[in-house]
């Protein structure tokens, strides 16, 4: 069941990013919440499983997802984004943080001014 509400805090998440990202420049994006940002996390860690099937640390990826979600669930996000952000290292992957990808202005885009 747990599983099931990361998903869908995952796929809400991915709909509020394009939706935003498709938005005028002024929307103004808020950060993230530590709980957010284990779901997308754990949703990263999970593609990244199916895509590095033979990486050669899969077992102790899922084994930092574990302990991570553990973590997730039990209030202590902090110790938790840490374990899942390892786990997705492990595989070779960098994590996705969903606010700096909007922290970077696009230097090719104009500004558009009221």
């Amino acid at each position: 069941m747990q599983r099931f509400w990361i998903n869908v805090v995952g796929a809400l998440l991915s709909i509020s990013l394009t939706t935003s990202a498709t938005g005028a420049s002024s929307v103004k994006v808020t950060p993230l919440t530590r709980t957010e940002r284990c779901a997308n996390l754990s949703r990263q860690v999970d593609e990244a499983l199916e895509t590095h099937a033979a990486a050669t640390q899969v077992t102790a990826a899922k084994a930092l997802q574990r302990k991570g979600n553990r973590f997730c669930a039990n209030k202590k996000q902090a110790q938790g984004i840490r374990m899942l952000a390892n786990a997705l290292k492990l595989l070779g992957v960098t994590p996705i943080d969903p606010d700096q990808l909007h922290s970077t202005p696009d230097p090719h885009k104009k500004e558009m001014k009221p």
